[in-house]
């Protein structure tokens, strides 16, 4: 078992499931903003949190919605030999982050947690919230709804097409 790639370990996600975890999100940071309850604006990290930051934004009724780009992979993916220093190339409206009080940052994964750090650094009282988290990025984020192991590759379904996969434990 231990011949197996890292993605075949995988957790694939549908569109109804990151719907429903991302509401799941939501009702969870519902009443918990700084601001009589309330949330001043959600920022979306760019790409994966715009799905999720979009949703918590409609159910929490939060109308200011920005993005902060932060690129901490290679183009062929994420493995650990592969992540470089996490760089912003895209930063939010300043006039609406300050410190980061009130703001809700969006990601739908914490892995390494290298981005959120950044993020973090940047926005120290923001709230950074994300669908899913691994044990090593778990105290970069304060709220998640779903955890899963480190060796857990998420099949996010803006990554997927239909196919044939191979069963877990082989042919028979």
């Amino acid at each position: 078992m231990t011949d197996r790639l890292p993605h075949e370990k995988g957790f694939h996600i549908s569109w109804d499931q990151i719907h429903r975890d991302s509401r799941a999100l939501a009702w969870r940071l519902d009443g918990k903003g700084p601001i009589d309850g309330g949330w001043k604006a959600v920022v979306a990290i760019t790409r994966g949190g715009m799905a999720p930051a979009m949703i918590v934004a409609r159910e929490l009724d939060i109308r200011t919605v920005d993005t902060i780009s932060v690129k901490s992979y290679h183009s062929s993916g994420g493995k650990a030999d592969e992540r470089r220093e996490a760089e912003v190339l895209k930063y939010p409206d300043p006039k609406i982050m300050g410190d980061g009080t009130g703001i809700l940052i969006i990601d739908d994964l914490v892995d390494s947690g290298k981005t959120l750090e950044v993020v973090r650094k940047m926005y120290p009282n923001a709230h950074c919230a994300t669908v899913y988290a691994k044990p090593q990025g778990e105290p970069m984020v304060h709220t998640f709804i779903t955890g899963v192991s480190q060796d857990t590759w998420i099949f996010f379904p803006w990554d997927m097409a239909l196919q044939y996969v191979e069963p877990y434990r082989g042919k028979d």
